[in-house]
């Protein structure tokens, strides 16, 4: 369902940046795009509101895989109230983080690709966010030979590559690193 307002939607984030940047002590600038100019080039995301930030405080944004601006985009949705499936409506970046961390994903999806080709074997990605898993999805679209499919669930969620035609093939989750937080 799209934004009804977009100007407002636009307004809204803009007034939540300045706050984050007046009470959170960041040194960011914004740039908000609303309507056919916030569309992606390469369609990966059905983005209508795209944030472009930079300033100063970039690194913080994009550091530890973009967890902070990931974290800013789960904001704005709830600010502007959309659902959990609209979550790509809206869609923050910052130094170029999205374009170059999807070719990265696609670099991935062909030596995973190679691999699985192979051995025969079926391949599993560390979990990763959903946005993460679909573009993986559709890198490996354009390789021929393979198959894809997401596995477990919540934060666990992964993706697992299969000779095509095999996706009934045992595959071991893949083990999430431990962080800070899991003492």
């Amino acid at each position: 369902m799209p934004i009804a307002d977009l100007q407002q939607a636009a307004q809204k984030i803009a007034g939540f940046l300045a706050t984050l940047n007046k009470l959170g002590g960041l040194r960011l600038k914004y740039r908000i795009t609303a309507g056919d100019g916030a569309r992606d080039p390469k369609g990966i995301e059905d983005r209508q509101i795209y944030v472009e930030l930079g300033g100063p405080d970039t690194p913080l944004l994009t550091q530890h895989n973009g967890d902070l601006l990931l974290a800013l985009e789960t904001l704005a949705r709830q600010i502007l109230r959309l659902d959990q499936h609209e979550g790509g409506l809206v869609s923050f970046d910052a130094a170029n983080f999205k374009a170059m961390r999807a070719e990265e994903l696609r670099m991935q999806a062909e030596i995973a690709a190679d691999k699985v080709l192979r051995s025969g074997a079926p391949y599993a990605f560390p979990p990763m966010n959903s946005r993460e898993r679909r573009m993986l999805h559709m890198a490996f679209r354009e390789i021929e030979g393979v198959e894809t499919a997401s596995s477990g669930e919540g934060q666990n969620r992964f993706l697992a590559v299969y000779p095509a035609g095999k996706t009934d093939l045992p595959v071991t989750p893949p083990v999430r690193p431990r962080g800070f937080s899991r003492r």
